[in-house]
């Protein structure tokens, strides 16, 4: 099983201070955790658009470029790109273009995002949400598929017998779809044969087992070979040495985070209580010393049967080197438990 990080590259204001660090800072530091997670041998580093002052990254292909050119192994991924209002040529040509810097380990991930800043500022009608991802969806498949194209649609100009470039390493380029509990993009994903990345930030993981059982189903059905029908989860967690450690570091962070969103989105407080209800045996966080944090990988794999994990270690600001040590011990400590765990 693949295991990797995952970042939003967060410009909140530090809990402790109230300072709020540059995008360029922020950026460089994201760099440099690509960097970290390479050297200790996870697979993937995973960095989600948005369009918002708290979060740096509006631009994954760019950043994880230049991470491409720091780095020998490690698979490069957005985290999501928010295709229902970027364009899918020129996402395939960022991505395409990251590919051949990085010699073949680029990969997208895409959804429709949680956030909906990018739909105005790219002149997008937010009540087209699901039918601008399904039309982009389809061109951003027929650009992989085809290097001349010819394709027309509802809401972008049609495209007449047309060559898209570069052409990727990576034939197909990878291309994931992120979920985050809707069951019609899963049956999506699985009737297209795409592999899928489940967002589990809330709740028990095992809930989200029948999502993966219809997805495995949804592709059977359209006959693609179960072997392709990969899955990955997306969660939030940090490891330190001692579980007291990791909590410490994160409560703080993680709690102005969930809360700053949630009085965008009409939440309920985020207490110490909720956080440790998701630090519990079921819950979502994986947040604890390297074996605890194991263990809540094996959980997922046990009830989803999950092919990647992915672990979102900085969810707000949190100083730099301690985040950089989360990383190394995912990959020094929790991976070979997780891995000799499961046999391989």
């Amino acid at each position: 099983m693949e295991i990797g990080v995952s970042s939003f590259a967060e410009t909140t204001a530090d809990p402790v201070t109230g300072e709020v660090m540059s995008h360029a800072q922020r950026l460089q530091e994201v760099v440099e955790e690509v960097v970290v997670a390479d050297q200790v041998g996870l697979d993937v580093y995973g960095l989600g658009e948005h369009h918002r002052p708290d979060y740096a990254a509006s631009a994954p292909a760019v950043v994880l470029a230049a991470a491409a050119a720091r780095t020998r192994r490690i698979r490069l991924t957005s985290a999501v790109t928010v295709l229902s209002s970027d364009d899918p040529v020129r996402v395939f040509q960022d991505f395409a273009t990251l590919d051949g810097l990085s010699g073949g380990r680029a990969e997208i991930i895409a959804g429709r995002g949680s956030f909906i800043e990018s739909f105005p500022l790219f002149g997008q009608d937010l009540s087209d949400y699901d039918e601008l991802f399904a039309e982009n969806l389809e061109l951003l498949l027929a650009v992989r598929a085809s290097e001349r194209v010819t394709w027309r649609g509802g809401h972008r100009p049609a495209i007449h017998d047309r060559g898209v470039y570069p052409r990727p390493v990576q034939d197909p380029l990878p291309v994931w779809i992120g979920v985050g509990g809707n069951p019609q993009s899963v049956v999506r994903a699985g009737t297209l044969g795409l592999p899928l990345a489940i967002a589990i930030i809330g709740g028990m993981p095992e809930q989200f087992g029948p999502l993966a059982d219809l997805y495995r189903r949804a592709g059977a059905q359209a006959g693609h070979d179960p072997a392709t029908l990969r899955v990955a989860t997306h969660s939030h967690g940090f490891v330190a040495d001692t579980t007291e450690q990791a909590v410490e570091l994160q409560f703080p962070s993680y709690q102005q985070a969930m809360n700053v969103i949630g009085r965008e989105r009409g939440w309920h407080h985020y207490s110490r209580t909720s956080y440790e209800a998701g630090r519990s045996r079921r819950g979502a966080l994986a947040v604890g010393s390297p074996e605890d944090v194991a263990e809540k990988i094996l959980w997922q794999h046990q009830h989803l049967g999950i092919d990647r994990y992915m672990l979102h270690v900085s969810t707000g600001t949190m100083p730099h080197g301690e985040v950089l040590r989360a990383i190394e011990l995912l990959g020094t400590k929790v991976a070979p438990i997780v891995r000799e765990r499961l046999g391989e």
